[in-house]
């Protein structure tokens, strides 16, 4: 059974969009502030708008913010004090992400129907143990709980239930058993499953347990097929022009344009080609607003994904090693079994730095997340931050032994070996076949490399 109407009854609120000029804030602060209960400035931005219900002015509420662990977005809210109409509504702030993400949640505990949830318009949400499925572009983006999302699919199928007792009494009554097995699923007297798929890639579900690994929650990110290519709006890159001469670029930094990813003014990106020895060519991009100041810099590898993928184990014994290169890929995962910490692939992305480095990222990550501040956060959850923010800094002081792990199915991360070419004593590099699974996240399981033209060939 699929939810198809709006969710929220009556039409929709009109409201003009504001001028961002004389909202904007001075360079030197951020548009999209952290959401956090503590921070009084930030507070939304008031309209005066039409009510599309009784066609008297309303408000309309804009609040711009970000979600700790994923990125900007705007929650709107206009409400009529006329005839007491109100409607709300959550957009992605950002740009369409370069893959699709699918957030798969098993359902055991009351305390899963609280976990925080961003879904977008285009997300497709499933409830496989009822066969029950909410399409794409059917509701508003909406910023709320699991219990919340089974909740307004239960108001958009009792809101037409008047009418189709009075003219189709047998499906009436079939929707209206569909709705107490929907209403059953808040009291989670048996687990079950939600499935959201975004080929967006801009929803999101909390995880609760972070920085730890949710094991109720399995993520996967995609490649769009064309299908959901042509959903989205957007339209396939043309081949690159063929080139009769391959250019030298090892000695060469290449810049383009680009926007700043805080505040999305005008910048330029610089890319560099470089040979790491020992290892392969990778590709490392720098970008420095001067609009607002902020930076970024990300590393991406130059070559093709390796036949076996790689799993780096180190142990780290001394403050010298600290200082190693480290390569880590946007496929990377990386685990530190002593603080019970494994970082999943594509977050914090493609770093080329030393392990004191990405050990400060990391610790940067986890300690300044806003959901664990203020009204926010709950004892327990805070004391297992500290513990594990204080065994960090043991780490990064050389008082405490530990293994670093880092485990890249594309086989495309390096850790620096300064005994090469001879082995590392404190580095074990083991090379595995990957899974089913790991060729669909990285694309390879429908790649065709042989063959592909005579296969092309009838189509013509």
């Amino acid at each position: 059974m699929a939810v198809s109407g709006p969710v929220e009854p009556g039409p929709p609120a009109a409201a003009a969009a504001p001028s961002p000029a004389p909202a904007r804030a001075p360079a030197s602060e951020h548009l999209f502030r952290p959401i956090s209960a503590e921070d009084e400035e930030q507070q939304p931005t008031e309209i005066e708008s039409l009510c599309m219900n009784c066609y008297r002015n309303g408000t309309t509420r804009l609040l711009l913010t970000k979600i700790p662990f994923f990125r900007e977005i705007i929650v709107s809210s206009f409400s009529c004090e006329h005839c007491g109409w109100n409607d709300t509504e959550i957009q992605s702030a950002g740009r369409i992400q370069d893959q699709g993400v699918r957030y798969i949640l098993t359902v055991r505990a009351q305390e899963d129907m609280n976990r925080e949830v961003v879904k977008t318009d285009s997300a497709t949400t499933r409830i496989p143990e009822l066969d029950f499925e909410i399409p794409a572009f059917s509701q508003k983006g909406v910023l709320t709980t699991v219990e919340g999302l089974i909740s307004r699919a239960v108001s958009g199928l009792e809101q037409d239930q008047p009418a189709r007792r009075a003219n189709e009494k047998a499906v009436a009554e079939r929707i209206d058993e569909f709705i107490v097995k929907l209403k059953e699923l808040k009291q989670v007297a048996s687990p079950f499953t939600l499935i959201i798929d975004d080929p967006s890639g801009n929803s999101f579900v909390e995880n609760p347990h972070a920085p730890q690994k949710d094991h109720a929650l399995v993520i996967t990110h995609y490649n769009r097929t064309l299908q959901q290519e042509e959903m989205l709006g957007l339209q396939a890159e043309a081949p690159p022009e063929e080139k009769p001469e391959e250019e030298d670029l090892r000695n060469e930094v290449l810049q383009f344009n680009t926007n700043c990813p805080e505040c999305n003014a005008p910048a330029q990106t610089n890319m560099k080609l470089v040979q790491i020895p020992h290892f392969k060519e990778v590709i490392i991009m720098a970008t420095n607003c001067e609009n607002c100041g902020h930076r970024t810099n990300e590393v991406k590898s130059g070559g093709a994904v390796e036949p076996l993928g790689t799993k780096i184990t180190f142990h780290i014994t001394d403050p010298l090693d600290l200082t190693r290169d480290v390569l880590k890929s946007e496929t990377c995962s990386v685990e530190i079994p002593e603080l019970e910490f494994e970082l999943g692939m594509a977050i914090l992305g493609g770093k080329f730095t030393t392990l004191e480095g990405l050990l400060k990222d990391i610790q940067e990550l986890v300690t300044k997340n806003p959901f664990t501040l203020g009204d926010s956060s709950n004892p327990g959850q805070v004391e297992k931050l500290q513990e594990f923010s204080w065994k960090l800094d043991q780490i990064l002081q050389g008082n405490m032994k530990a293994h670093f792990i880092m485990n890249d199915p594309a086989g495309n991360s390096y850790f620096q070996n300064v005994y090469a070419p001879e082995d590392d004593p404190q580095m074990k590099v083991e090379h595995y076949k990957r899974t089913f699974d790991q060729n669909e996240e990285l694309g390879l399981n429908d790649m065709k490399t042989e063959g592909y033209e005579t296969g092309l060939a009838p189509q013509r």
